[in-house]
């Protein structure tokens, strides 16, 4: 997950227009937004997942948030999702967080994470290839028993 330094025009449209739509939503002020992955095709497709609603969860490494200083997910969280060039696409709420070791990731969450083929297969080949790319920018190394923050999410608004 890439923050969006800038929150796009677009990104505070759709919040205001999820607002007068969800006029008792709790959360008043713009969330965070975000784009998924780190680079333009799998940004773009990610964001299209969600828009489908196939796309209903992300795993983000423990290691970011601790190398980011961010503040771990919790249930009830709001985010805008972007894609790749910050146009805002849903507004999703996180329903639920387990945070797991990579080995022990399941194949109904690879499936619930809803990219590629959604196999386990698939999740492990492109997540351990883009852990590793976050990771050794900074001289760390990828480790099976490193633990992935599985935040699960349903969209509640769409563009």
């Amino acid at each position: 997950m890439e923050t969006v330094e800038y929150n796009h025009s677009s990104v505070e449209r759709l919040w205001n227009d999820f607002l007068k739509n969800n006029p008792d939503n709790k959360i008043k002020n713009t969330p965070l937004s975000f784009y998924f992955c780190d680079n333009q095709k799998d940004a773009d497709e990610c964001a299209e997942l969600v828009v489908k609603g196939v796309k209903r969860a992300t795993a983000t490494s423990l290691w970011w948030y601790e190398k980011n200083n961010e503040l771990l997910p919790k249930v009830g969280d709001q985010y805008i999702v972007t894609d790749w060039n910050g146009n805002a696409k849903a507004v999703i709420e996180t329903t639920k967080i387990e945070n797991v070791s990579y080995n022990k990731i399941t194949a109904e969450f690879a499936e619930t994470e809803g990219e590629g083929d959604k196999s386990l297969d698939y999740w492990k080949k492109v997540h351990e290839a883009y852990y590793k790319r976050e990771m050794e920018s900074h001289g760390d190394d990828f480790d099976e028993n490193m633990t992935i923050v599985c935040e699960y999410f349903k969209t509640i608004y769409l563009k």
